[in-house]
């Protein structure tokens, strides 16, 4: 069976994009949508708190495609009532169909406020947040599912006992992340970690994370754990095409073959289009659409042209992503990673296709090659005093919550 039921969503495949900050916004889901439709995209994560009291740049991270459905959004909190508030609003305003919860964010300026990854620790806080949040989504018919980690390190474990919590209170379905929040994003990801969850909850999906670049691996984790679906971060960074391979696989279809130059650079011409679309501030003069005044300025420039396009400055890393494997040498990264303009990144890849052919193919292994996050282990930034009281359920301040959403 490949279909994968979360709750009242009934999804094609069991494979899902975990949310990541700064990547899985609207283009970059768009894109993985075009290769794999109907599947669960996981917005990038947003604080409720923030959401509850209007912030615009959180405000402006719930974007969806008019034809994106299910539209799926994770939310960071650890005040059950400021989380449910939050869903209330999402579900009054029918902006959502799926809500994720962020128990495993191992980043340290989070953990110090005893949120994400450091709220497993305390069991009643968990399960009162839990309750809130499926309380809040109930009426509207929105599944709420959780993202966590193993634990915070090797002497606090705590997966086996926030799977337990989950199905008692409602959760549609967990995910495990199969690491520490010490463990960061180094070492080896530890499925027997997923196995073990497995086999303590059978009465939602559990969902395993963590090492998945090919779709040989999600195979393989499905297979080895008896797990119900897969969660892919870095492995689809430059690969938003992997989401097809996956549902190959899984349904015992062929696998295509690894995608040679010219097609990657194709797709990074659709991506950094979509992302310059994407980032449209008429107050901002160096993002998307300018405003008369500057449009005068720039009449001798094409749309795809525009100076300091804030849609290219956020490509660049994504550019790094998908030439990796690729024998193309430093220089063209380089530039491509300093692009200022669609019209740059096109000249650029006409450049790198002109010198290495569009036929040109990865280096053996180079899919296996680690994007993204690589850094651990980590020392876990925790409140004062934090884990001399788990049962205790204090929550971050208003103040403490805002700071860490930017503005």
């Amino acid at each position: 069976m490949s279909e994968l039921v979360i709750g009242n969503l009934r999804l094609p495949s069991p494979v899902v994009l975990a949310p990541m900050a700064g990547v899985t916004n609207a283009p970059f889901r768009s894109l993985c949508r075009r290769f794999a439709p109907g599947l669960l995209y996981v917005n990038e994560m947003v604080m409720a708190t923030a959401l509850v009291h209007g912030n615009a740049k959180t405000a402006r991270m719930v974007t969806f495609d008019p034809d994106e459905s299910p539209r799926s959004l994770q939310l960071y909190g650890s005040d059950p009532t400021m989380l449910g508030e939050a869903i209330r609003r999402l579900g009054g305003a029918g902006a959502v169909d799926h809500i994720d919860m962020n128990f495993g964010c191992p980043v340290q300026k989070v953990t110090r406020k005893g949120g994400g990854a450091a709220v497993p620790a305390k069991p009643n806080l968990l399960r009162a947040i839990m309750r809130s949040a499926v309380a809040a989504a109930a009426p509207y018919g929105i599944p709420v599912t959780a993202k966590f980690r193993i634990g915070l390190d090797e002497s606090i474990v705590t997966h086996l006992a926030t799977g337990r919590i989950a199905e008692d209170e409602g959760i549609a379905a967990v995910a495990l992340h199969a690491r520490t929040a010490e463990q960061h994003y180094s070492g080896e990801a530890r499925w027997e970690a997923i196995a073990r969850l497995k086999h303590e909850v059978r009465s939602i999906p559990v969902l395993g994370n963590g090492d998945i670049w090919t779709a040989d691996d999600a195979v393989r984790m499905m297979s080895t754990t008896g797990c119900d679906g897969v969660v892919v971060g870095r492995g689809c960074l430059g690969r938003p095409w992997l989401f097809a391979d996956l549902v190959a696989a899984i349904e015992g279809r062929p696998v295509p073959a690894a995608r040679n130059l010219g097609e990657v650079a194709a797709t990074m011409r659709e991506h950094v289009r979509l992302l310059s679309r994407h980032f449209v501030d008429p107050t901002d003069p160096g993002s998307g659409e300018r405003d008369d005044e500057h449009r005068t300025n720039d009449e001798h420039r094409t749309n795809d042209e525009r100076p300091g396009d804030r849609g290219v400055r956020d490509f660049r890393k994504h550019a790094g992503w998908y030439l990796t494997g690729f024998p193309v040498g430093g220089e063209i990264r380089s530039r491509l990673a300093t692009c200022d303009t669609v019209g740059e990144v096109d000249a650029s890849l006409d450049e790198l296709l002109e010198q290495h052919g569009a036929s040109l193919e990865v280096v053996p292994g180079g899919e296996r090659i680690r994007r993204g996050k690589t850094s651990g282990p980590i020392r876990v930034a925790l409140p004062e005093g934090y884990l001399n009281h788990l049962d205790d359920m204090t929550v971050p301040a208003d103040d403490d919550v805002m700071a860490l959403s930017g503005g």
